[in-house]
């Protein structure tokens, strides 16, 4: 039975950038180098929970990939956005109404803020709320104060 994904793979145009991004920026645990091969992982959560694996590849061969770092709600909500601009990374939301703060996906429902890595890959941070999923028929992008008002229709 499938319980979860546990690891995920990026190709990146300069390794070392990339790992100086996910170690210093990100602050994952590298567990791993191949200089030869020119790979890194890194431990996402606890040693052995989850797994980032980079690839350093010519930038002709990388396409440009998304995946989103599970969060606790409250941490995307309040502390997200200052976590990304204190380590100058920029980052928006669905909303196109030139707000910082993370969006709510009603359809989940969760709580989510997006970035981008060195290479372009579209990174999230994303928290599952309490309250009822809403159907496609819904907004499907709302601000947090507004699914405060429409969370348990």
């Amino acid at each position: 039975m499938i319980k979860g994904l546990y690891e995920t793979h990026l190709f990146v145009e300069n390794l070392e950038r990339s790992i100086d991004f996910y170690s210093n920026k990100m602050q994952l645990e590298q567990c791993r180098f191949d200089d030869q091969r020119r790979i890194a992982f890194f431990w996402i959560g606890k040693d052995k929970q989850f797994m980032l694996g980079l690839w350093e590849k010519p930038k002709e061969e990388i396409d440009i990939r998304h995946f989103a770092f599970e969060c606790e709600p409250d941490w995307v909500l309040n502390e997200s956005v200052e976590y990304l601009k204190s380590r100058d990374i920029k980052f928006w939301n669905f909303l196109n109404d030139d707000t910082e703060g993370p969006m709510v996906f009603v359809w989940m429902p969760a709580i989510s803020i997006y970035f981008n890595d060195p290479d372009g890959h579209e990174l999230e941070f994303i928290g599952v709320l309490n309250g009822k999923y809403k159907s496609e028929k819904e907004k499907r992008v709302v601000t947090y104060k507004e699914w405060l008002k429409i969370k348990d229709e």
